[in-house]
């Protein structure tokens, strides 16, 4: 099925069935947002279409029951819209910015989620600590950073046998530039689709990354240096 078939479909769900809780969320973003700065995107339909919508994207990708990890979470895209969609999935939302955990506390509580968690910590500190390490069978990110540099963040958090799925805009030269740092890192792209938004909003793609081997030790490698000098 192409990407834009699935999202129609996906898009009736959003507005039919589970229109209830995503009409609580955006709520809760708008109210919040006056605080704490949460998204740029307020008139409802761009909302619908290039938040709520393109997080669903990759729903079909996440194993059945699958426990997630997603790094930079920041006002919940794509993890509260995951959950939404799919109750099965477990999730550990990490953000270094305390009222961003703050605010996805609040959609939590408020929408009743079990199996869902928010660690105010940056991503390169908890990959190194064995409780996280290599416990997952997803991470998955959005918007936040190159993907040579995302990689190094999300694959330490990912099993072998497990994947890393990124959200990205339409340009997949920054996927296929990322390929060095997949290999360093135990992974390989195994997946990518690049897909239009309905209705104009915008060509966005999806890349899912397998943990073939572990990480080494030394990943991610932390103080700015993914940033500063990505793989």
């Amino acid at each position: 099925m192409e990407r834009e078939e699935f999202l129609k479909k996906q898009l009736d769900i959003i507005t039919g069935e589970k229109a209830k809780e995503f009409g609580i969320f955006r709520d809760l973003l708008l109210e919040y947002n006056e605080k704490y700065n949460l998204t740029t995107i307020l008139e409802e339909r761009e909302m619908l279409y290039k938040h709520f919508l393109d997080s669903s994207a990759g729903v079909d990708l996440f194993k059945q029951n699958a426990k997630v990890a997603e790094i930079g979470s920041g006002a919940g895209f794509p993890s509260i819209v995951l959950k939404i969609l799919r109750p099965d999935l477990s999730f550990d939302l990490f953000e270094s910015v305390g009222k961003k955990c703050e605010f996805l506390q609040v959609v939590v509580d408020k929408l009743g989620f079990s199996n869902m968690h928010i660690y105010n910590l940056r991503a390169e500190d908890c990959a190194r600590d064995k409780k996280f390490r290599e416990r997952y069978d997803h991470a998955t990110a959005r918007a936040v950073a190159r993907m040579n540099t995302l990689s190094e963040y999300c694959l330490p958090f990912v099993k072998v046998g497990g994947s890393f799925i990124a959200y990205k805009s339409g340009n997949l030269e920054e996927i296929e530039e990322a390929e060095s740092a997949y290999k360093v890192l135990g992974g390989k792209c195994v997946k990518t689709e690049k897909y239009e938004l309905l209705d104009g909003f915008g060509e966005r793609s999806l890349a899912v990354i397998e943990k073939v081997k572990p990480t080494p030790a030394r990943y991610p490698r932390g103080q700015g240096r993914e940033r500063k000098n990505p793989l």
